[in-house]
This record gives C-alpha cells, sequence and structure tokens, in this order.
C-alpha cells in the first residue's frame, strides 16, 4: 500500500504540490496565531503599565498612632505588620509620618505639614543640608519665600494641643526630583495644606505637637500582580489584605484595581479577536482543501474504478487516498508550524511570561492539528461521497452537479447563519456571539447568491448568445455554467476578497481611529507634564520662552469642581492646538475671552506705596491692599494700618514686587484693626471708607487714579458670604459694611476685588451641565469664591476632557483663584516644529518636566493594545485567505486546462478563429476573478452599512469621537488593487500554457 502512496504522489506532484501550499500556509497563520496573541498581550499589558500613573501602581496603608514611646520604632512595627498583611511578592515598600500644623503667613495662619519619609534626602536636591536632629526641618523653596525665612532661619509651627508655638529649624531648601514617581505618589508627603510640607527627623514627633502623627506605609505593586500572571487577581488579593489590615486599626488605599482590570480586558479581546480571526481562516483553509481535493478527485476516479475492478473493498480504496493526502498534509504542517512561530516572534516579539509560553504552545499545537486533522476529514468526505459510486460512473466524465439537493440545503443552511449573525451583530453588539464573523458570514451569504446567480444566467444566456451568433460569450458562459466546482470557487474567492478587504479598511480605519484618539487625549503633538509652584509660575515661564505665542500654550487640567475643567492660555489656543471640527468653531472661546477682558491694571514695581483715603463714620477701620507677583505669584500685603477719621494720605511699605514684571492689584481689604491675639473682624455698619488714590511712593506714578477707581466694571465683592458694599463713582471707590444684609449670624465680606475681565467666565462645554447648575447659576467652585460662568458653546467633545467637561481661559481663572490653590496637572502643549531650546527655556524658567509624551508616542502605545493587535492579525489571516483562494483559482484553472485544450483544439478544426479560442480561453477566467472581486467588493460594502461597522472599538469603550470609515477610498482602492494582482497572477500562471498552445496552433496552421 504504501508503494501504491508513494506512487500515486509522484505521479500527481502538482496536485500534491497544492495541497502541501495550502496546508502549508494555514499551518503558518495557525501556528502564529497563539504566539502572537501571547505575546501581544504581553506587550498590551507592558503598554499599559509604562503609561500609567504612579498612583495606580503603588498600595498605601495607613493608621494613625501614638508616638510618645519612640516614633522610629513605632514606625518600624507598623510597616512590618502592614507588609506581612499585604499581597505576597511586592517587595520592600517605604515609611513615614505626617501632621498637619500651623504656621503665621501674615497676619494669618497658613497649614504646613510636618513630616518624615525614609530615605527623604535621596529624593530631593537640597541647598543647605538635610535634617539630621530633632526640630530640624527641610523646607521647599516657596515655602521659604512666602514665610520670608531661609537657611538657618526658623519657623514657629502652632497646634491646637499645645500652648505656644513649637521652633523649627530650617537647615535646608528641597526640591523634588521625580515629583511623579513612586516616592512621591502619596499625596500626604506632597500636599495637605496651603504651604509644602517641611521635613523632618523621626525624633521631632516626640513633641507633643506632633505625638500623634498619621502614618502610611507605600509600596510598589509587582507588575506579575498587576498583569495576573499565574491567574493571579488583584482585586481578591487586595480585598483579602484589606480585611487583615481593618482587624489591626490599618486602611488600605489604592486606584491599581481599574489598572488591573483594563489588562485583564485588554487581553480578553486580544486573545478572543485572534482566535476569531484564526477560526474564520480555518474554516476558509478547509473549504479550500476540499476544493482542492475534489478538483484533483477527478484524475482518480479511473484509480478507484480500477482498484474496484480488482476487487479492493471500500476502505482500502479509502485508504489508499487518504495516504495520497497525508502526505502533503504532513509535510505542509511540519514546514508551516516552524515558518509561523518565526512570522509571531517577527511581529509581535517573544512570550515573556512562563505560564502564557505553555499555554501559547498548547493552544498552537491543537490550532495545526486543527488544520491536519480538519483537512484530512474534508479530504476523506471528497473522497468517500465519490468513490463509492459504481465503476461506470468513476469512468464517465464527471459532469455539473447542479440541481443537486444537499449543495442547496447546505447553502441555505449558511444563509440562516449569516442573517442570525448579522441579526446578533445589529442588537447585541460586534462583539457578542457571532458578531466577530458577522463580516465574513455577510460575505459567504454574498458569496453563494452571486454564484447561484451567475450559474442560472450562465446556463440560460450561454445558449442564447451562440444562437444568436455571439461565439465568445456563448463558449464563456457555457464554459463557466459546464464546469463543475466553479461556483464553489467564485464563492471562495468572494470570501477571501471580502476578508481581506475587511481587514485591509479595518487597519488602516484603526491607525486612522488611534492617531485621532491620541491628538485628543493629548490636545496637541506634543504635551510637557510639568511642576510649578502655582498657576503664575506655568503662565509666566511658558510665555516668557514663547513670548510670539506660536510654538506653546500653557495649560491645567483640574478635576477638583463638579465638572472637568481645561483651562487654557486661549490666546495661543489656535496657533498650538491641533483643533478637530468636533470642538466647533476654533475661534469661539478667544473671541469670547477676548471681548470679556478688560485692560489689565497697572503694576505694582516699587518698595513703596502712596494711599490717599477718607474714612467716614465712628468706628477704627484697617485697610490692606493684597498684591500678588506676575512671575512667582507669591503674595504680598501691603498695610496701610489704622485709619483716621477725614481724608488723609498714607505710605506703606511693599515687600517682593521690585523684580520685574511687578505685582498685580488683588483685592482690597477693609477690617477693623486687629484686636487681642491678632483677631481681625469685619467692618461695622455705618463706616466707610472711600479710596481717592493710589501712586507709587518713589515716583509718584499712579498706580490707581480717579478714571479706574471711579469705573465700577474694575470692582467686584466676593460672593462666598454677604458681601462688602462696593461702590464706585466721581473717582472714588467706596468699601463700607452694610448691618441689614450681615444679619441673622451671617458674616459679612472683607475684600473688594480687583477685575481683569468681566465675569461671567466664557467657557466651552462639552456633554451636559452638573447637577448644581441645573435651576441655578452655573458657577465653578474650584477657585475660592464661586465664579459665575457662561456657556458660549456646547459641542460634541473637547481636548483632553473628551465628552464630559468645560474650557476656560487660564489666566482668568488665575486671577480669579489669586493665592488660593486650585490644584490640578500642569501642562505645556507644544506646536508642531517646536525647537528644542525652548524645553531649555522652560524649564529655567521655574518649571521641571515630568513627563514628555507626544502624538505618535501615545499612537503606538494604543497600538500595542487592543484593537490595534487584533486589526494586524486580521490583516494577516486576510493576506492569507487572499492566497488561500489564489492558489484554489489556479488549482481550478489547472485541472481544466487539459480538457480546455482538447475542447479548443477541437474547435479549432471546427472553423474556430484563434482569436476567439484566445480570448474564450483567458475570459472565463477573468470572468471568474473580477466576479469574484466586486463580489467581495459588495459584500464588505454590505457588511459596514448593514452591520454599522467592521472595525472593533477601543478596548477600554472611549468614543469621543467620530470613527473613521472602515471603507476608506484610498485603502480601499489599493487593497482591492491588491487582490486583482494575486488573483490574476495565479490564473495567469496557470492559464499560459494553454495560450501558449494556442498560439503555436495558429502558428502551425499560417
Amino acid at each position: 500500500m504504501l508503494a501504491l502512496v508513494f506512487g500515486a504522489v509522484r505521479t500527481r506532484a502538482a496536485q500534491v504540490l497544492t495541497i502541501l501550499v495550502l496546508t502549508m500556509l494555514a499551518a503558518a497563520v495557525a501556528a502564529a496565531g497563539p504566539w502572537y496573541g501571547f505575546a501581544a498581550v504581553s506587550a498590551s499589558a507592558d503598554a499599559y503599565l509604562g503609561s500609567a500613573p504612579a498612583s495606580q501602581r503603588t498600595l498605601s496603608v495607613v493608621t494613625r498612632v501614638d508616638a510618645r514611646t519612640g516614633p522610629q520604632a513605632r514606625l518600624d512595627r507598623f510597616t512590618a505588620d502592614a507588609r506581612a498583611a499585604l499581597p505576597a511578592g511586592l517587595g520592600d515598600g517605604v515609611g513615614g509620618m505626617v501632621w498637619p500644623l500651623n504656621v503665621r503667613d501674615g497676619t494669618s495662619a497658613a497649614s504646613m505639614p510636618v513630616a518624615y519619609r525614609d530615605d527623604f534626602c535621596a529624593h530631593v536636591r537640597i541647598e543647605g543640608a538635610c535634617p539630621a536632629a530633632d526640630r530640624d526641618v527641610a523646607i521647599t523653596h516657596e515655602t521659604a519665600q512666602r514665610l520670608a525665612v531661609g537657611v538657618g532661619g526658623a519657623i514657629g509651627v502652632l497646634s491646637t494641643t499645645a500652648d505656644g508655638p513649637l521652633e523649627l529649624r530650617v537647615t535646608g531648601l528641597y526640591a523634588r526630583t521625580d515629583p511623579a514617581g513612586p516616592y512621591w505618589n502619596n499625596a500626604m508627603f506632597r500636599t495637605g495644606g496651603i504651604l509644602d510640607p517641611a521635613f523632618t527627623t523621626p525624633g521631632t514627633f516626640t513633641r507633643q505637637e506632633l505625638h500623634t502623627p498619621n502614618m502610611a506605609y507605600d509600596v510598589t505593586i509587582a507588575d506579575s500582580l498587576l498583569r495576573g500572571d499565574g491567574g493571579r487577581d488583584l482585586r481578591s488579593e487586595i480585598t483579602t489584605a484589606d480585611r487583615r489590615l481593618g482587624g489591626s486599626q490599618m486602611r488600605l488605599t489604592s486606584r491599581s484595581v481599574p489598572l488591573a482590570e483594563s489588562i485583564a480586558w485588554d487581553r480578553h479581546v486580544i486573545l478572543n479577536g485572534v482566535l476569531t480571526a484564526g477560526a474564520q481562516l480555518l474554516i476558509v483553509t478547509w473549504f479550500a482543501v476540499g476544493l482542492a481535493g475534489w478538483y484533483t478527485l477527478r484524475d482518480r476516479r479511473a484509480d478507484a474504478a480500477l482498484l474496484k475492478l480488482r476487487g479492493i473493498g471500500r476502505f482500502g480504496r479509502l485508504r489508499l487516498a487518504w495516504g495520497q493526502h497525508l502526505v502533503p498534509l504532513i509535510a505542509g504542517v511540519l514546514l508551516g508550524a516552524p515558518a509561523g512561530f518565526l512570522l509571531a516572534r517577527l511581529l509581535a516579539g517573544p512570550v515573556p511570561v512562563a505560564a502564557d509560553q505553555t499555554s501559547a504552545l498548547l493552544y498552537s499545537a491543537a490550532a495545526v492539528a486543527a488544520v491536519l486533522l480538519g483537512g484530512l476529514a474534508v479530504l476523506a468526505a471528497v473522497e468517500a461521497a465519490v468513490l463509492g459510486r459504481p465503476v461506470a460512473a468513476l469512468l464517465r466524465p464527471a459532469g455539473s452537479e447542479r440541481g443537486a439537493w444537499r449543495p442547496a440545503l447546505v447553502d441555505l443552511l449558511l444563509l440562516v447563519v449569516a442573517a442570525a449573525a448579522i441579526y446578533q451583530a445589529r442588537s447585541d453588539g460586534p462583539d457578542d456571539g457571532l458578531g466577530p464573523a458577522a463580516p465574513a458570514l455577510v460575505a459567504l451569504a454574498v458569496g453563494l447568491l452571486v454564484a447561484r446567480l451567475l450559474s442560472r444566467a450562465a446556463d440560460r444566456g450561454g445558449a442564447a448568445a451562440l444562437r444568436a451568433g455571439r461565439l465568445r460569450t456563448g463558449l464563456v458562459a457555457l464554459r463557466f455554467s459546464r464546469s463543475p466546482g466553479t461556483d464553489r470557487v467564485l464563492a471562495l474567492v468572494v470570501v477571501a476578497v471580502a476578508m481581506f478587504l475587511t481587514a485591509a479598511g479595518g487597519w488602516g480605519a484603526e491607525g486612522a481611529a488611534r492617531l485621532a484618539r491620541s491628538e485628543t487625549e493629548l490636545g496637541a503633538v506634543r504635551v510637557l507634564t510639568v511642576e510649578a509652584d502655582n498657576r503664575t509660575v506655568l503662565l509666566h515661564a511658558v510665555r516668557a520662552a514663547d513670548p510670539g505665542g506660536r510654538q506653546a500654550m500653557a495649560a491645567v487640567r483640574n478635576r477638583n469642581d463638579d465638572i472637568e475643567i481645561l483651562e487654557v492660555d486661549t490666546a495661543r489656543l489656535t496657533a498650538v492646538t491641533g483643533w478637530r471640527p468636533e470642538y466647533g468653531p476654533a475661534g469661539t472661546l478667544p473671541a469670547a475671552v477676548a471681548a470679556a477682558g478688560l485692560t489689565p491694571l497697572p503694576l505694582v514695581t516699587g518698595d513703596r506705596l502712596t494711599l490717599t483715603a477718607r474714612r467716614d463714620g465712628p468706628a477704627a477701620l484697617a485697610l490692606r491692599l493684597r498684591l500678588q507677583h506676575e512671575a512667582t505669584g507669591l503674595p504680598v500685603t501691603v498695610r496701610f494700618g489704622t485709619l483716621r477719621p477725614g481724608e488723609q494720605t498714607t505710605t506703606a511699605e511693599v515687600t517682593g514686587c521690585s523684580v520685574a514684571p511687578g505685582c498685580r492689584i488683588v483685592r482690597w481689604e477693609l477690617t477693623t484693626p486687629p484686636g487681642k491675639g491678632g483677631r481681625i473682624q469685619p467692618p461695622p455698619a455705618g463706616t466707610t471708607v472711600g479710596v481717592l488714590g493710589l501712586r507709587l511712593g518713589d515716583s509718584g506714578a499712579p498706580v490707581l487714579d480717579a478714571a479706574v477707581l471711579g469705573d465700577i466694571t474694575r470692582w467686584r465683592a466676593g460672593t462666598t458670604e454677604v458681601a462688602l458694599e462696593v461702590t464706585a463713582s466721581d473717582g472714588v471707590l467706596r468699601l463700607a459694611g452694610d448691618a441689614d444684609l450681615g444679619g441673622a449670624g451671617r458674616p459679612l465680606g472683607t475684600a473688594a476685588w480687583a477685575s481683569d475681565s468681566l465675569l461671567p467666565l466664557p467657557a466651552l462645554m462639552a456633554g451636559p451641565p452638573p447637577d448644581d447648575w441645573r435651576g441655578a447659576e452655573a458657577a465653578l467652585t474650584a477657585y475660592g469664591d464661586p465664579a459665575p460662568v457662561q456657556v458660549t458653546a456646547t459641542v460634541p467633545a473637547l481636548p483632553l476632557v473628551g465628552r464630559d467637561g468645560l474650557v476656560v481661559d487660564l489666566d482668568a481663572v488665575r486671577r480669579l483663584a489669586a493665592e488660593t490653590d486650585p490644584g490640578g496637572e500642569y501642562q505645556v502643549w507644544l506646536a508642531p516644529g517646536t525647537p528644542s531650546g525652548l524645553v531649555a527655556a522652560l524649564t529655567a524658567g521655574g518649571l521641571t518636566v515630568t513627563a514628555d509624551d507626544t502624538v505618535t508616542a501615545h499612537a503606538a502605545r494604543l497600538g500595542a493594545q487592543a484593537p490595534a493587535v487584533v486589526v494586524r492579525f486580521g490583516l494577516i489571516a486576510g493576506i492569507a485567505a487572499l492566497l488561500l483562494a489564489a492558489a484554489t483559482v489556479a488549482v481550478a484553472a489547472t485541472v481544466d486546462r487539459r480538457s480546455l485544450t482538447e475542447q479548443f483544439t477541437a474547435l479549432r478544426d471546427q472553423g474556430l478563429s484563434h482569436w476567439a479560442a484566445t480570448t474564450t480561453g483567458w475570459a472565463g477566467a477573468a470572468v471568474l476573478v473580477l466576479t469574484g472581486l466586486f463580489g467581495g467588493l459588495l459584500a464588505t460594502s454590505l457588511a459596514v452599512a448593514v452591520i454599522g461597522r467592521t472595525v472593533p472599538g477601543f478596548a477600554d469603550g472611549w468614543a469621543v469621537i467620530t470613527p473613521p470609515d472602515p471603507l476608506d477610498p484610498l485603502t480601499t482602492g489599493a487593497a482591492f488593487a491588491v487582490a486583482l494582482a494575486v488573483l490574476g497572477s495565479a490564473s495567469w500562471a496557470t492559464l499560459s500554457p494553454l495560450l501558449r498552445i494556442l498560439r503555436s496552433r495558429e502558428g502551425a496552421d499560417r
């Protein structure tokens, strides 16, 4: 039997080679799929972990303890208990303790946490010395400026648990070296008061003011736990650890669970997408192998008849047939599987996780086995269906089987499955059930219908064309209708072309979607995340580095209100930002901000101010002027003291405004003179102060003249309490308390604010307004006093904040906030082509760059995640399907070539012209290829129209902007041309011998 098998293989080398090529191609993709998928999920997890903020990669354990017995020993015990309760394999963390105290800042007390942190000096740059003894502290440069203290100075901190101040010695001024790193992730050691934390030694916490601190232990979560290697479940492990810690009065906090869930979901989407694409290709492979076996079966019919005549039983005949197929199938698998592994390694890299390596090996072996066993089963079914016929039927030439009920029933069942997939894709979603396979099933339905219709048309039209004298048309039509299996080949070509066009269109659309998402999420082509002391420093540094306003723009992402706010320097918005149509007209917000703006008040640049004012009424009043430096943002208080009755002129010292560009006027504060303990009260009713003029003390240059003081649009009262009565007329600004408004225990205001822009604030909004805005005045509360807002336009989306947020002017809200710190993430947006020296200029201006991101890099990170990796594998599967179809077309043409040669030779002897014979020879293949191409294009278009889209959405559900068209004309046209080239080349290569024979016969006739 083996001799017969190998003899048959040698005799029919072309047929065996066809099965080998089909199997090798399918085995390569089948073997590549699992390795590609598991390598891709590792790369995707790395992309998530690489872009995740430190807050999503750390666990924090917090408790409050009594440290009087020994702060260091108590901290060591706390960290040991926390480490034992946390999930295994996390490694060592960082411990620390902190307690908020108050320090005198001018006439008021400002909150300043006092903290200790393990390895503090290794994570900061210190000007001076690191704290070494009890009551030694290191403070930030901004705190030193605000408190007017330097290295070697002292700070008196206050506590409600002590009678007097605790004096701390300043040994150094620190700046964080890695502000965005995990060491500084815990907000307890980064913020927590008006002033930055002051770091000290553990011994300082033995003092009465600090003996009950909050202790914290922070540890970075291992990547293996976030990825879920080995089946680890971060959520359950955190829940278990939190339960254990709760029994010891400790609290566990973490924002890492959403990150782990995103990684797990992305893993599911990638593996499921690769499986879907691989399964579709596997079905196409079985179909192609079955067609190839059916076509090559024609040459084995006589062999089967001879074996029957010699008494060989049914099983013996099948064993011989299977043996002929088993050789190319096994050879194809042995050649294709290693090639697939190398292909996956080239496209996605290695699989680094040991458990995933085992899974990839098992799934790859199963997929290759499915190719081998499925191909053998399909070929065996073809052989059994034909070779069991009587000898007379086997010796007859194969004819058309159209009209048989079994193929029609199969077609009907496939159409039902396609309809079910379309219904499920439209109702449940394109990612549920049969939804992912819906485009391929639509293509199959179209292919079957086109093949049936074309066969019927060829049947009836061929004879009619011959009777009408249209010889070439009739011969081509009859060739198509009377060639068994041509309709199945056409259906396969339609499906393969549709799979390739869908994959190519999805690949192009997914790339465009990633780029559009990156532009939307970043806002500009390059975005720097920076650390700055305050908004004023940020804005001044950017404007100083780019005075032309064409290359850089300051921005702040603020999540501290009822709605997410993006603050931007609107004068530079259109020049720097890649403005999309979804954001609305580009000039809407800049125009509204410019219309609301007022001419800025003159800056205070000297060291003295001279005030002319008049006090009316019996009560003594004190008047202060609050300033803010326009470069550093530091507040400056000018105290004019207690005013006498009547008109007077007084001069006060100004500290901190001599350095350019000077200080802006923030507000007037009218109070009673400081009483016992420094306490001050709002102005009593019946007493008024009129500001008549304000001049620089040295030059006498006016700062506030009668025109400004008498313009009520330049002044406003506060909005959080019963307002100070503010009036402006006849060149005088009048400030007074109102007893009627202050009744019923409500506090009176003390401030009259300088206005640099008209309220309400202009804003662009995406999404619905916050609930608090409905039925009430729209106002922002993150900037101190509630700031009324006027929404100039509501748009579908906005940069950075997406479909739910607000964009306002950064300079306007910074002036409203004054010395208040609204928080937020500071950024600098850069325009395309920004010179490299600009970043150095920003750093010189006081900004610390903590992250540097670009649209290209952001899109590349998304490209390592779903759906990008799924789309890329789908393109590989589409290319493989196209090659399978080309090979099947070549098989069909090769098998038909001998009979066509005999037929055309006979027709030439009967007078058929050379031109008619040649055109008929290639026209049949051309009709098959072109019909398949346009049928595939039709199927792709129908899938997009019926299903809604063929490109999978982002795994995290991001859908801020409209996704691109999956049938982009340029991409679809290029893919159509490639398919035409591949299928046309296969047909031409197989028909060339026939055409050469016809040409040689023409020469002989001459």
